[in-house]
């Protein structure tokens, strides 16, 4: 009986996590579209904004718009270059300024309709390939990372792996395991092909927050050694009510954690986790020896570069919108990335802006070498597109970017399902 309620169970919650990352449907739509189909102008060149308010797919007119324009800056603040108001007419736009460097330009609507306000933005490239980091190397950079990872390699893995028969399957088994880092443990759920065989293994590393993990068993049953991670040093099997309390609590804000302090930034254990996860991995018998792919969004990510950045057995990555990237963007005058920092007098310090660089994807991803796919969105207010580039102009290895122009911090199932098949297909399946 327990195993029917939870495969009952875990896919209504994976649908309800799925509906919480898409965009609501509302009455009345916002429709903010720019002259260019590709949302991308050329340095130098204006952008102009159409601007439609639907009532049931109908277009109003005669109401009063409010507007804004500036450079892009995530959920912070940055000056604006234009606001005002207007009166919708049948086809109601408004031109930039000239936009002369590099960078995003975002353009906010906003309407009351039956005492009721709606609104929406739309934000455009301005030769996004030509963005440059804003962060920049440290020259110990590559011998601070080597030295921890000869620190990690002097601890014994010593794995645990305890078989969750209630979330394993006929065609797959599921474990959840323990492994030691530096300074505590990483666990995870492994879910592996029951079959005889070596396979291919892929490493999904998370996003931000504290929470529980269920393992890609589907992705195991296609003949994957699957294994995902949490990053907190603590089990990830848990009741949800303990992770509610560590986020409200002892690991509130752990982003910047000792950000002053670089060999105790909270963020040094959980890179040299993900290095000791592709240990892991290469430890188990069913792995075939060869093929590693890493992935994962936001602040997956970013560890995905970061994993890649710092350990060439990694020959394949997948990342969606990564966080921890050019953080130092704010000091420069755009948007920075998650957490989007250095926006205040708490932050704001030469010591925490410099150990910030030990730990900016920008800096791992200089390092990349793995193929990479990479995807995200203009719209994206909490990984902004400028601090995703600033990582993704600086990879060398072999590379493709796929833009959904209009995607916020979430994806399409054709997002992913684009990256399932880029990735499957280049671990041999």
């Amino acid at each position: 009986m327990k195993n029917k309620v939870y495969t009952v169970l875990v896919p209504a919650l994976l649908f309800c996590l799925y509906l919480s990352a898409q965009p609501s449907k509302k009455l009345v739509e916002v429709i903010i579209s720019p002259d260019e189909s590709d949302w991308t102008y050329n340095v130098g060149e204006q952008a102009e904004f159409t601007i439609q308010v639907l009532k049931n797919k109908v277009p109003l007119t005669g109401i009063e718009v409010d507007y804004t324009i500036g450079p892009d800056a995530g959920y912070r603040e940055l000056p604006l270059w234009d606001e005002g108001s207007l009166t919708l007419k049948k086809n109601t736009s408004i031109k930039s300024k000239k936009f002369n460097k590099p960078g995003f330009l975002r353009c906010t609507a906003k309407v009351t309709v039956e005492g009721r306000e709606y609104s929406s933005y739309t934000t455009v490239g301005f030769a996004p390939e030509r963005i440059r980091p804003t962060t920049t190397l440290p020259r110990d950079f590559e011998e601070f990372w080597e030295k921890g990872k000869e620190e990690l390699a002097q601890i014994p893995m010593q794995p645990v792996l305890t078989l969750m028969p209630e979330r394993c399957t006929d065609k797959v088994d599921v474990y959840h395991v323990s492994i030691n880092n530096i300074k505590g443990k990483i666990y995870g759920i492994l879910a592996m092909p029951k079959k005889e065989g070596k396979y291919p293994a892929i490493l999904h590393v998370p996003g931000a927050g504290i929470r529980p993990y269920y393992g890609e068993v589907d992705e195991a049953a296609q003949g994957f050694v699957s294994f995902t991670i949490g990053i907190h040093g603590i089990p990830v099997n848990l009741d949800k009510n303990v992770y509610d309390d560590l986020r409200a609590g002892a690991l509130g804000n752990y982003q910047i954690s000792n950000l002053d302090d670089k060999d105790n930034m909270y963020y040094r254990r959980v890179y040299l986790g993900c290095v000791r996860s592709v240990d892991f991995l290469e430890s188990l018998d069913k792995f075939n020896g060869e093929d590693i792919g890493v992935t994962g969004g936001s602040q997956g990510g970013a560890l995905s570069i970061v994993t890649a950045g710092l350990d060439d057995r990694i020959d394949y990555l997948a990342a969606f919108y990564p966080a921890l990237s050019d953080m130092t963007g704010f000091l420069h005058g755009r948007a920075g990335g998650w957490p989007q920092i250095f926006v205040d007098e708490f932050t704001d310090k030469p010591e925490k802006i410099e150990v910030s660089k030990y730990y900016d994807v920008v800096n791992f991803a200089r390092f990349v070498k793995a193929e990479g796919w990479y995807s995200w969105g203009y719209n994206d207010n909490v990984c902004p597109p400028a601090s995703t580039y600033s990582a993704y102009n600086v990879i060398p290895g072999k590379k493709e970017l796929h833009l959904f122009q209009e995607t916020q911090h979430w994806t399409f199932p054709e997002q992913r399902e684009l990256r399932n098949q880029w990735l499957y297909a280049k671990l041999g399946h």
